[in-house]
């Protein structure tokens, strides 16, 4: 379904009524990461989605990494992302975790705050938890999308 949306009066611009999610975490290099994988993966591209980190790291942490192919969800070509001011005004709905108040609050968006261990400096079995306990979240974010999962 598409919809016209004017911004200005001599303005028309197309806009897809897909929601978008977008996932922050401090350094993305794990939990938003995961997450972003999750939800691209199970939604079938049914949902927009972008992760970004409040102080991203220089690379994605190579546990989740190998959490995630254990699902059969590729991260090696993702990199860690800044948060931006426009990633936020972007999305629809912005799940925090564990970043504290550095995301930007803008009227009109649904927020929501994921309280989930940090990945950062643990093995694959801890991350292999965090992981299970994210993939849940992102299923019950989809049911309040009203997005059936392509996935299970």
């Amino acid at each position: 379904m598409t919809r016209h949306v004017r911004d200005h009066p001599s303005q028309e611009t197309l806009m897809t009524d897909k929601p978008s999610v977008l996932f922050v975490c401090i350094h993305n290099a794990g939990r938003s990461q995961m997450a972003a994988a999750y939800l691209h993966h199970l939604s079938g591209g049914a949902v927009e989605v972008r992760s970004a980190g409040s102080a991203p790291a220089d690379q994605v942490n190579p546990s989740a990494v190998a959490v995630m192919a254990e699902e059969g969800i590729d991260l090696t070509a993702e990199t860690p992302k800044i948060l931006t001011t426009e990633a936020v005004q972007a999305s629809d709905v912005v799940i925090t975790m564990g970043c504290g108040d550095t995301c930007p609050i803008f009227p009109g968006k649904r927020y929501e705050d994921w309280e989930l261990d940090d990945p950062a400096g643990q093995g694959v079995e801890s991350v292999r938890g965090i992981r299970d306990d994210i993939r849940v979240r992102v299923l019950d974010l989809l049911d309040s999308l009203g997005v059936e999962p392509t996935r299970t």
